[in-house]
């Protein structure tokens, strides 16, 4: 039997985890807070590296390029409890460019790397749904995909080239954030245009106008519920790595940092913690309006 590590219980990696061993995979944990490892029939362990010798794959769930880099190859990583021939699963969303770096050191050490982040929000994380966009050799990826297959609905390999899953995922979050822009434009006109919200919503969302932001966040949105699925805080974080992305490439994406703008906007006011969908807030101050009222 294939021995299982997760490293990473935070908004998204503790969902990942459960719908894991809800499926009878055995997992071995590691969280920098380990009160959040509670209510998790997993074996916890006190230091990341301790989760290499207890497993075959290992899967990593945290926020940003410097947490990868620490928990993955800091003196206590996990990567120096690990053997040649096993794989390691960055779900993060990070670098592109220091993920071929990350690829090419675990390489050095037998290790394989696979770059997978996800999309799908909290949600998808606990109802295993999310998508999961994977760069890396496609041999090990069929050794891992049953166990995506524990919290996914999707897993596409987009590229051989380790980096191709996160370059993958900057597109992924232009879409998200425009779509996230459209959606608080539209509820903002259809509020000040008297219309009844969730009649309004009901009546595009099954149209040409759908859409998973819409549909998921929408109602939200009317309610005025800004809990996280994904927050401004960590949307920022994705959105300066499209933007570098994009000036890497060379390609123009003048949406993507109007939204960064907005966004930041809202981090000022202390909002940072909410819901990617408060970015209407930006709006209704430009509007003088707020949805609901």
């Amino acid at each position: 039997m294939t021995r299982l590590g997760f490293i990473g219980l935070g908004i998204m990696g503790r969902g990942m985890a459960a719908n894991l061993l809800e499926h009878g995979h055995d997992l071995t944990v590691w969280n920098r807070t380990p009160s959040k490892a509670q209510g998790l029939e997993a074996n916890l362990v006190a230091r990341s590296v301790d989760v290499g010798p207890a497993s075959d794959v290992v899967f990593v769930s945290v926020s940003d390029t410097p947490d990868v880099e620490e928990v993955v190859f800091g003196d206590l990583g996990v990567i120096h409890g690990m053997t040649p021939g096993d794989v390691l699963v960055d779900h993060s969303t990070i670098s592109p460019g220091a993920t071929k770096g990350f690829a090419a050191q675990a390489s050095e050490l037998g290790v394989i790397w696979l770059d997978a982040p996800v999309s799908g929000g909290s949600e998808g994380a606990k109802r295993g749904t999310l998508a999961v966009m994977v760069g890396g050799d496609p041999v090990a990826l069929e050794r891992v995909r049953p166990f995506m297959d524990a919290y996914s609905k999707s897993v596409v390999h987009v590229g051989d080239e380790p980096g191709s899953g996160q370059m993958a995922k900057a597109v992924n979050q232009v879409l998200v954030v425009l779509n996230q822009l459209a959606v608080s434009e539209a509820l903002l006109l259809a509020q000040g245009a008297g219309l009844d919200l969730k009649r309004a919503l009901e009546a595009v969302e099954g149209g040409a106008a759908g859409s998973w932001m819409l549909s998921n966040r929408g109602p939200q949105m009317i309610e005025r519920d800004w809990s996280p699925g994904f927050t401004i805080d960590l949307q920022q974080k994705d959105l300066r790595l499209v933007l570098e992305a994009a000036d890497e490439v060379g390609v123009p994406v003048p949406g993507v940092a109007l939204v960064f703008q907005l966004y930041r906007s809202l981090q000022a006011q202390g909002l940072g913690s909410e819901g990617n969908h408060a970015l209407v807030k930006a709006l209704e101050g430009l509007a003088g309006i707020r949805l609901g009222d």
